[in-house]
């Protein structure tokens, strides 16, 4: 049985059958996994392609990430918040242009408390109803959680980055856990939330049996996103001088990912744009449908730069919009005005 095949009918493969998919330089059996990712995402979502809009209120971090730019140790980075006013424009410009997904993403700033976090959510649903809130705001406790989610927070982001522990601690500071990494996703998923996370493709000391280690972390886990991109290394961090990740990795693992967890919701995301000019339009020829447009102001958005080169940093919101429409109907897809939920969660 042909291994596209095998992963659809979600048989079990053996590492060396994954390792085979993951590498492989074939085009036609490449190609194949791609048309079967488009077809099983087809089956579920149609040809709909989800926005959510991107507001990055703070890079303000505590961490010392090796990989990313706004790292603590980066006295580079110019620093800054956005205010609730700020937020709340941003969400209502981003309302008028069709957003109906609203992503609140940002370091692990400590000035953001769950008694500053709790009513601006609040706010936000409240002019807001028939949106989804996203917070992707790193690494909490499971009560902070419980009290963002009760305060009408519907998703949570939050990559594990690396599902192999050695890895893991090769990217991060020692005060940094990957236990705890991976507790909070399973707290974010006992509590209710459409939950994501994902990994860094070609990260700096990856090898294919962490991919695999990762897609196996991702078939127990069963998270409703999975959000991944190349590694792009940033010039201010110990990595500045290491190579970025294969798109073309990245884009079979998404096909992948995809046929793996048919209902996911999936992102061709930035760091994709960022590696190649037509990125996210290869990834939704490989099985993802969702984009990530950014609403932060643009007098702020060259300062969150988690690696180097990103695209759209100078962007007015409604020409991302306009850009990202075009680009996704090309390849014969439409994005729609919805809230974009995984089907599971979606109320009849």
């Amino acid at each position: 049985m042909n291994l596209t095949d095998k992963l659809e009918l979600n048989k079990y493969l053996e590492d060396g059958e994954f390792e085979e998919l993951i590498l492989s330089e074939d085009a036609e059996q490449n190609e194949y996994l791609a048309a079967r990712a488009r077809a099983v995402r087809e089956s579920v979502y149609g040809k709909e392609v989800y926005l959510r809009g991107l507001i990055e209120f703070t890079n303000y971090c505590k961490n010392d990430c090796l990989y990313c730019g706004i790292r603590r140790s980066n006295k580079n980075a110019q620093r800054y918040r956005l205010s609730e006013e700020e937020i709340l424009d941003c969400c209502e410009s981003g309302y008028e242009l069709g957003f109906r997904t609203f992503v609140l993403q940002g370091g692990e700033d400590a000035y953001f408390t769950d008694e500053k976090l709790v009513p601006l959510i609040k706010e936000i649903k409240r002019r807001h109803p028939d949106c989804a809130l996203t917070l992707s705001i790193g690494e909490r406790e499971k009560e902070s959680y419980q009290r963002l989610y009760d305060a009408g927070a519907d998703r949570y982001l939050l990559r594990h980055e690396t599902a192999d522990k050695k890895h893991y601690e090769s990217l991060h500071p020692s005060e940094m856990s990957f236990e705890h990494r991976i507790k909070c996703l399973y707290d974010l998923k006992e509590i209710g939330y459409q939950v994501g996370c994902g990994m860094i493709i070609g990260s700096p000391g990856q090898e294919v049996g962490h991919l695999i280690k990762d897609l196996r972390f991702l078939r127990e886990l069963q998270p409703e996103m999975v959000g991944i991109g190349p590694f792009i290394p940033h010039h201010d961090t110990p990595f500045s001088d290491r190579e970025t990740g294969s798109v073309d990795i990245t884009l079979r693992l998404l096909s992948i990912i995809r046929l793996m967890l048919p209902k996911v919701l999936l992102p061709a995301t930035t760091a994709l744009g960022t590696a190649d000019g037509l990125g996210r339009e290869k990834g939704i020829l490989a099985g993802a449908n969702v984009v990530m447009p950014n609403l932060s102001p643009t007098d702020v958005r060259d300062k969150y730069l988690l690696y180097d080169n990103k695209i759209c940093t100078g962007d007015e919101a409604a020409e991302c919009i306009r850009c990202m429409t075009l680009r996704v109907q090309k390849v014969g897809y439409e994005v729609v005005q919805s809230r974009g939920d995984h089907s599971n969660f979606v109320k009849n």
